[in-house]
């Protein structure tokens, strides 16, 4: 795995980013760049879609994080025996996973099964992200998912998360709990939910915890 910040430019740490082939950095560069392109239409796209204005959502990600994750995962004699990767939501906004030589191992949750997804040429797979299930008011899920590995052949994929900045502040968009609408999550500072998020170890939502409305529980009147 080689993983990389890619914004802000100011968070890179160039003495991690390869030399080989030469045309890597640059060829890093316009592809972040295309990429963010990407994540502003599908953010507004979505905001269409939850009938607020596509600036409100956009607007979250105006000085957004961006981070790659480049993988390798080589054949395994036992795949039954073996993740490549743990069951886990991410916690950025969006993200974007190129899976570069069409080989199958990403799976995802769908009514208590796991569902494998399967590589279409020439396209990405968007997963949503902790961030959108909670500006949405759980609107949008995110999606719970897994990687598996393959008996003979080796699988190449490039995750990009797309995220707000670590001082944004993250909850339910305004515009979507008015009028009594129930609100499902609290607002937290972006940083401080990362800092939760990466404490404990990939095992499923269950990090969801820290930032949903507690529903107060219910007790039985004293009776004389």
């Amino acid at each position: 795995m080689l993983s990389l910040r890619i914004r802000p430019i100011s968070s890179r740490r160039m003495r991690f980013w390869p030399t080989q082939p030469p045309s890597f950095r640059e060829t890093l560069e316009q592809y972040s760049s295309e990429l963010m392109k990407v994540t502003n239409s599908l953010l507004g796209a979505m905001a269409k879609n939850l009938g607020v204005d596509p600036d409100v959502l956009i607007d979250k990600f105006k000085d957004e994080m961006q981070s790659m994750r480049m993988n390798y995962y080589p054949p395994c004699p036992q795949p039954d025996k073996a993740l490549g990767l743990s069951p886990h939501s991410d916690a950025s906004g969006l993200t974007i996973l190129l899976q570069i030589n069409e080989v199958q191992g990403l799976q995802i949750m769908k009514d208590g099964n796991w569902v494998p997804v399967t590589p279409l040429p020439d396209s990405f797979v968007v997963n949503v992200g902790d961030v959108i299930e909670i500006l949405s008011n759980g609107k949008y899920k995110s999606i719970n998912h897994r990687s598996t590995v393959d008996l003979e052949k080796e699988r190449l994929s490039i995750a990009s998360f797309q995220s707000p900045s670590r001082g944004a502040d993250i909850g339910p968009l305004p515009e979507l709990v008015r009028d009594g609408v129930e609100v499902y999550y609290n607002s937290m500072n972006y940083g401080q939910f990362l800092n939760l998020y990466t404490s404990g170890k990939l095992d499923g939502k269950g990090h969801m915890q820290f930032i949903k409305k507690q529903k107060p529980s219910i007790t039985q009147p004293f009776l004389s």
